[in-house]
C-alpha cells in the first residue's frame, strides 16, 4: 500500500511537472517583474508622472478634459486618477472600439503626455501573467490550471520528501542525489509560502475566481455587502475586488426623463452631467483623501463611483485594505448616496482585500516585495534542480518516466486527489482527462504486452 502510494505520487508529480513547466516558469518571471511595476513605471514614465507642460495658464479639471479629448477625436475620458503630489492626474480615455489612452494633467491642468493603455510597462506584464498576451476563455482556464497543478506538484513534492527520507544525507551522494536533495529542501520550505502566494491569486482566476466571487456576493455576511441598486458600473480595475460587479446606487432620473433619451454609453457625454470640479468639492466635503479614482456614470440613471482601492494595478493608487472604500454621488446632482468600506466586508472579502495585495507585493511595502521575489526564484531553483534531477536519470532515448501503477491505486491517494479536485474545480476536472489518458496508456501496453506473448 505504501510503495503504491509513493509510486502514485511520483508518477502523477512527473508529468505534471513536464506538462505544465513552461507555464509555471512563465507565470513565475511575469509575476517577478510585477512585483516591481510600480518602481519601474515611476522610473520609465517620469516625465509623465511627475513632468510639467511649461505651460502657466492654469485651467480647471474640465476644461483640462476638454482639452485633452480633443487631442484625442473618437475618445472620451471614462475615469480619472487624482493622486497625491507629486503625481499628475491621469484620465483614462476610451474610444468607441475600447481602445484606451492614459492621458496625463499637471497641476494647472495642461496635458504633459499620454500612453497607450496596450503598452504600459504594468499591463503587458499583467497580460502575460494572466493570460500570456493570448486572452480568452481558453487560456484563462489554462493559467488557473498551472497554478492547480503547482499547488498538487508542492504538496505531493513535500510527501516524497519525508516518505523517501530524501533529505538524510547519503555518505558519498552522487551529482543526481545532490540535486534531488536540493530539490527536496528548498520545495520543502517554500511550500507554504508559495500555496499562499498562488492561493491569493486565485480571486482573478477564470473558473475559481467566479465561484468565490459569486459566493461572497450571495452570502453578503460572509462575503461582500449587497445593495439594491441599478445594474452594475463597478466592473472597472480601479474598484475595489470586494465591491466589483457589486450594483451601486441610482441617481435620481428625472433628468434623464426630462429629456426623453435612453442610456448612453460610457463614452458619450450627458450635457447635464454634473462638472467634475463641482464633484471633486463634494468628494472634498467629505474628507475623501487622495489617491482616489472617479468613474463615470455609464448610463443617464448611473452614478459616479469614487473608489479608494488596495489592488489598483495603478502606480500610486493602491491605499491600506482597511482604507478601502467605493462612494457613490448623483451625477446630477454630486449629492453623496451610499458608501461601502472594508468595515461593510464580510469576512472572505476581507481575507481577499488583505491576500491580493500581498500577492502583487505591496502589502507592507519593499519587504513584501523582497519575500515574494526570494519565493519565486527558490521556486525557479525547485524547477530547474528537478528536471535536471530527471536529466541526469534520464536514459538517451527514452523518457524514463515513473513505471505505471500495476496494481491497484491506493485509496489515500484517491482520497487526496478527490479533496484537491473539491478545493480546486478545475484541477477536479483535469483529473478525469489524466485518468482517461492513463487508462488508454494501460491498454495499449497490455495490448503489446499481449503481443508480445503471442509471437
Amino acid at each position: 500500500m505504501k510503495n503504491t502510494l509513493y509510486s502514485s505520487f511520483w508518477r502523477m508529480h512527473f508529468y505534471a511537472a513536464l506538462f505544465m513547466t513552461p507555464l509555471l516558469l512563465t507565470l513565475t518571471l511575469s509575476g517577478i517583474g510585477y512585483l516591481f511595476y510600480t518602481d519601474v513605471e515611476n522610473q520609465l514614465y517620469d516625465d509623465y508622472f511627475f513632468g510639467d507642460s511649461k505651460k502657466t495658464e492654469v485651467l480647471s479639471i474640465d476644461e483640462g478634459i476638454k482639452e485633452a479629448e480633443a487631442a484625442f477625436a473618437g475618445f472620451k475620458t471614462d475615469k480619472i486618477i487624482v493622486l497625491e503630489e507629486p503625481y499628475n492626474t491621469r484620465l483614462t480615455m476610451t474610444n468607441e472600439e475600447g481602445a484606451q489612452r492614459y492621458l496625463f494633467l499637471d497641476h494647472n491642468n495642461q496635458i504633459v503626455g499620454h500612453q497607450d493603455a496596450q503598452y504600459t510597462f504594468g499591463n503587458i506584464l499583467r497580460n502575460l501573467h494572466s493570460s500570456l498576451f493570448i486572452g480568452g476563455t481558453v487560456v484563462n482556464y489554462l493559467v488557473e490550471l498551472a497554478a492547480c497543478w503547482a499547488i498538487f506538484l508542492l504538496l505531493s513534492g513535500l510527501y516524497m520528501t519525508f516518505k523517501g527520507k530524501v533529505l538524510k544525507k547519503a555518505k558519498q551522494p552522487n551529482k543526481r542525489q545532490q540535486n534531488k536533495r536540493w530539490h527536496a529542501l528548498v520545495g520543502t520550505i517554500v511550500t507554504i509560502p508559495m500555496i499562499v502566494i498562488i492561493f491569493t491569486g486565485l480571486p482573478w482566476s477564470a473558473l475559481m475566481g467566479n465561484i468565490i466571487y459569486n459566493a461572497s456576493q450571495e452570502h453578503p455576511s460572509f462575503g461582500t455587502p449587497l445593495l439594491q441598486q441599478q445594474p452594475p458600473t463597478s466592473d472597472m480595475s480601479e474598484i475595489p475586488w470586494a465591491t466589483r460587479q457589486q450594483e451601486p446606487p441610482v441617481s435620481d432620473n428625472g433628468h434623464a426623463g426630462h429629456h426623453g433619451m435612453g442610456a448612453t454609453k460610457s463614452n458619450v457625454t450627458n450635457p447635464n452631467q454634473l462638472a467634475v470640479e463641482s464633484l471633486q468639492q463634494q468628494i472634498d466635503a467629505k474628507d475623501i483623501a487622495k489617491p482616489y479614482s472617479i468613474i463615470y456614470p455609464t448610463s443617464e440613471t448611473g452614478v459616479f463611483t469614487v473608489a479608494k482601492s488596495s489592488n489598483t494595478g495603478v502606480t500610486g493608487l493602491d491605499v491600506s485594505p482597511n482604507e478601502e472604500a467605493t462612494m457613490y454621488f448623483d451625477q446630477y446632482s454630486g449629492e453623496f448616496m451610499a458608501k461601502v468600506g472594508y468595515e461593510d466586508y464580510g469576512i472572505l472579502a476581507k481575507w481577499f482585500t488583505w491576500g491580493i495585495p500581498l500577492h502583487e507585493g505591496h502589502l507592507f511595502g519593499w519587504p513584501n516585495k523582497l519575500l515574494n521575489l526570494i519565493v519565486c526564484v527558490a521556486f525557479l531553483a525547485v524547477i530547474f534542480w528537478g528536471f535536471r534531477t530527471w536529466l541526469l536519470r534520464k536514459k538517451n532515448g527514452v523518457l524514463s518516466a515513473p513505471p505505471q501503477i500495476s496494481q491497484k491505486v491506493s485509496i489515500p491517494f484517491i482520497v487526496f486527489m478527490i479533496v484537491l479536485g473539491l478545493l480546486m474545480p478545475l484541477f477536479g476536472l483535469s483529473l478525469i482527462a489524466v485518468v482517461l489518458i492513463e487508462w488508454i496508456v494501460k491498454i495499449m501496453a497490455n495490448k503489446r504486452l499481449s503481443s508480445k506473448e503471442l509471437n
